[in-house]
């Protein structure tokens, strides 16, 4: 059977039947077997092919639409989300406009680069002083008004396809990462305050010393691999910052 397969590698011999089976599953996204919006095998036929119970097979399909991997819909069976959809794109968007929606912003300007990591690119993406990584940096803005400089560190491993300049720098994360078969977990953020030095003032086109909201956040895969740092200066002006607890 293929769950005694997978447990046979040992690669998940000490984790819990139902994270092998949410593993196994999500491989089939990754590599495009399973194909985005397509209605995946139902339960029973998965346990079966699994070779496990029913109720196994359950708990795993329920933390992958936890996780935002699946949805069921309701007599119609369950469904790959598009991770480049707008509203998961948008996900890790805590900055909100004056009307309550999710402030992603359009690309004013940005510029690529390639080099090796540096002390603290490693430590925060946990990355061999040897290995190589893209840097973004990027303005965004809203309605021609720009209120937020990036800079973002990407492992080169993992997004090849920046190499040739294939994937548009403007993407978020999640369509990359979906772009280069890498399935997203969770993030964190830390958000302290700080005063707008003269290069993120010019871009922003505000004074010098102007406060700003810093954004420190690290994006996880699902296999707990950091795969992006970035840094964020925003200036609120009318907008704010909406930290949702569960």
């Amino acid at each position: 059977m293929l769950s005694e397969r997978i447990i046979s590698t040992g690669r998940f011999a000490n984790r819990p039947l139902y994270l092998q089976l949410r593993d196994a599953l999500a491989e089939r996204i990754a590599g495009g077997e399973w194909k985005p919006n397509a209605a995946i095998p139902n339960e029973s036929d998965l346990a079966r092919e699994f070779g496990v119970s029913a109720g196994t097979m359950r708990k795993a399909l329920d933390l992958m639409e936890a996780e935002r991997l699946l949805t069921r819909r309701q007599g119609r069976g369950t469904f790959v989300n598009d991770q480049s959809s707008d509203e998961l794109a948008a996900r890790f968007s805590n900055i909100r406009g004056a009307d309550g929606k999710r402030l992603c912003g359009q690309v004013k300007s940005s510029q690529i680069t390639e080099g090796p990591a540096n002390e603290q690119e490693c430590t925060r993406l946990r990355l061999r002083p040897d290995e190589r990584v893209y840097r973004i940096h990027r303005v965004l803005q809203q309605k021609g008004q720009p209120f937020q400089v990036e800079d973002v560190t990407l492992p080169a491993a993992l997004f090849p396809e920046l190499e040739d300049k294939k994937v548009s720098v403007t993407e978020r994360i999640i369509v990359l990462a979906q772009e280069c078969g890498i399935l997203l977990g969770r993030a964190e953020e830390r958000v302290s305050l700080g005063a707008a030095s003269a290069g993120v003032a010019q871009k922003l086109a505000i004074a010098p010393g102007s406060p700003l909201l810093v954004l420190d956040r690290i994006v996880l895969a699902l296999d707990g691999r950091p795969i992006e740092w970035r840094m964020g200066w925003c200036h609120l002006g009318d907008r704010y910052y909406l930290a949702e607890m569960v």
